[in-house]
């Protein structure tokens, strides 16, 4: 009888440990991230020039969603979005790239950590946050992977895999000398799809099929995981994200408020065993408005945890799902180091609204990286030849519009601006008033401009601890864009603030008026503000200078600047020279900017330094071809950087490193 009895405790036991390993009160939940990739490059998505069949298969069994955004379209303000669950722009996060104070309490992984989860990053961070960013997960490195043996028997998991293969840096290699044959993957380059935003010419043809090449390679390595998932047993419980950090890399895409910036790929497979249990479908499309800021709230909502109420997303899926947003909110502060130029965008999924605080700037304007792509400098110069006559394709080389307005359902690359549609005022007022209250609502720091963010206390606590005006910072911004003659006083009355943050949308709204010849004298308040203590608002005062009929002493004050490298005179500078009247008085300064180009040339160069800068500003004059605008040394760089390609890590290989180890 009692060996009866113990019998039945081991079945009865048994049965519950087999139980529990198939259906686990929490899931795991794996994320396979690429870089700088669109939707429009895999075949799930309509792309009929690449084989994806992994992904495809992938998107057929789980939830393939079609209005994704990463808020950002830098993958160091859309990853600082997605580790706090928040707009970058809260936590003055948002300048692509730079490092900034922040609460210490604020990362998703450490509230994972809390609810029982070993995570793991394999293994970018970039972050904006100055808090050691691989101290927030388990384990955070090349090895980092739910196969640790760190990792207790039984512990739910969240392991984050990214490759930087699909990175720019595959197509940053100044020149198509050196790549390979893209028909022996199956890509004829002459064939395949382009946007209509973009020109069709060789080197973006170029640019694109290797870019596809590598969505090919992609597909491959996400299922190099999934694989394991099933060797190890884990497959059927674990959730899975397969995703890009934001849009590709075409001109115009990454690094603009467009959707070709923007918007992701974005597929969501949950495991049978899994859908009843979450109330989810799998082989669905899904067409609600998600977006980084959700991902955070998602997946702790998946591990059975309520978001902090810090967090501004919400979760889309598991037990604390919310209902779908009404809109989706996007924001662009920088072009990388040189352009300071915010952006705020509001989508509803049909309409889409931009906001451009500093419109006078044209979206062209060289950020130094990207125009390392050949389709960026092959694009710049068909312009510049005077050949370009497609209205469509000369859009980023002109000034913004203060508010644009796209029908994504019937201009899905947003070439129609329609703000000034007579049947369209009432959208117009409706996305202005949502975006007016959402950059309140968050409290919106990106309206500082980069180079008087650096507080001793970080930007957050100071705007706080000084009890600094924000709303009337953000007034400020939004009135520099728009602003008319009739609003002279105001901009006068902002260049005497206190503070330098409002003086200097002070001088960006003299720089609106100037350039859209609004105003036809300068001010002596402005003429006074080019010696203001605060470089950025100098520099922004003496642009306007140069608009406003003060050009001489507007440009010497700039030039003074650039030589010592202030990348804001830089930017001031390259917006003149897309100014014909300014560009012909930037003329006058020629054999300045030759002898700086010669002093460069006598010394080691920076690769992204003062030199290049220069060199940029004399293509603009017409005194150096684009061709010049990279040393040799770059391009015999770019070639081996063709032939070389890059590089996958696959599961296995991950796996080979950890067992190396031990």
């Amino acid at each position: 009888m009692r060996f009866i009895f113990l019998l039945l405790i081991v079945v009865v036991f048994s049965g519950c440990q087999g139980k529990s390993a198939k259906t686990p009160d929490k899931p795991n939940i794996l994320w396979l991230v690429l870089e700088d990739t669109s939707p429009h490059q895999f075949g799930c998505y309509g792309s009929k020039d690449v084989n994806t069949p992994e992904i495809d298969q992938l998107a057929e069994k789980g939830i393939r969603f079609v209005n994704a955004s990463s808020n950002a379209p830098h993958c160091s303000a859309a990853r600082s979005s997605l580790i706090t669950g928040c707009y970058a722009t809260t936590y003055g996060m948002d300048i692509h790239r730079e490092d900034y104070d922040t609460p210490d309490d604020i990362f998703y992984p450490q509230y994972m950590r809390k609810a029982g989860y070993f995570c793991t990053n394999n293994d970018k961070t970039d972050y904006n946050s100055t808090i050691d960013n691989k101290s927030i997960w388990d384990e955070c490195s090349k090895s980092a992977s739910y196969n640790s043996s760190a990792r207790k028997p039984g512990q739910p998991f969240f392991a984050v895999f990214n490759t930087s293969a699909t990175h720019m840096g595959l197509v940053r290699t100044i020149t198509t000398q050196g790549r390979p044959d893209f028909k022996k993957d199956g890509i004829n380059e002459d064939d395949i799809f382009l946007p209509a935003h973009v020109p069709d010419l060789p080197n973006v043809r170029s640019d694109e099929a290797y870019e596809l090449k590598n969505s090919q390679e992609s597909s491959k390595w996400a299922q190099s995981f999934l694989d394991d998932l099933e060797a190890k047993g884990l497959a059927e419980n674990t959730i899975v994200f397969f995703y890009s950090d934001h849009g590709g890399c075409l001109p115009r895409g990454k690094g603009t408020p467009f959707e070709t910036g923007l918007r992701v790929p974005l597929i969501i497979y949950v495991p049978p065993a899994w859908q009843e249990r979450l109330g989810v479908e799998g082989g669905i499309v899904d067409t609600r408005l998600v977006s980084f800021v959700d991902f955070a709230p998602t997946i702790l909502s998946l591990a059975g945890v309520e978001a902090p109420d810090f967090m501004q997303g919400k979760a889309f899926m598991g037990k604390y799902a919310k209902e779908t947003p009404k809109y989706q909110f996007g924001f662009r502060s920088n072009q990388e180091n040189y352009h300071y130029d915010p952006c705020r965008t509001v989508m509803d999924g049909r309409y889409k609204y931009i906001r451009n605080y500093v419109p006078h700037k044209p979206f062209c304007l060289r950020n130094l990286y990207q125009w390392g792509m050949p389709a960026n400098q092959a694009w710049d110069n068909y312009v510049m030849s005077g050949k370009c006559d497609n209205k469509d394709w000369m859009l980023p080389f002109k000034p913004k519009s203060a508010e644009m307005l796209f029908d994504l359902e019937n201009d899905p690359w947003e070439l129609k601006n329609l703000a000034e549609d007579s049947f369209l005022q009432d959208k117009l007022k409706e996305f202005r008033g949502a975006l007016k209250n959402h950059v309140r609502e968050t409290k919106d720091l990106g309206f500082v401009v980069r180079g008087l963010r650096k507080k001793p206390e970080g930007l957050y606590n100071w705007v706080r601890t000084e009890k600094f005006p924000l709303e009337e910072l953000i007034a400020a911004a939004e009135l520099a864009g728009i602003a008319e003659a009739k609003d002279k006083g105001k901009l006068l009355e902002m260049l005497k603030s206190p503070y330098p943050e409002i003086r200097y949308w002070g001088a960006v709204g003299f720089c609106t008026l100037g350039a859209q010849q609004k105003l036809n004298k300068c001010p002596k308040e402005l003429i006074k503000a080019i010696d203001d203590d605060s470089d950025q608002v100098a520099c922004a005062a003496a642009e306007a200078a140069c608009y406003l009929g003060a050009f001489d002493k507007g440009c010497n004050k700039l030039i003074t600047l650039f030589k010592n490298n202030f990348n804001l005179a830089y930017s001031s500078l390259e917006t003149l020279s897309w100014y014909p009247e300014q560009k012909k008085q930037m003329m006058k300064c020629l054999p300045v900017f030759k002898a700086m180009n010669d002093e460069q040339n006598k010394v080691e160069q920076d690769r992204m330094g003062l030199g290049l800068k220069i060199r940029s500003v004399l293509v603009n004059l017409d005194a150096l071809p684009i061709s010049k605008l990279y040393t040799e040394k770059d391009i015999k760089d770019g070639i081996n950087k063709n032939k070389k390609g890059r590089k996958f890590l696959y599961a296995t290989q991950i796996n080979k490193m950890i067992e190396d180890k031990k």
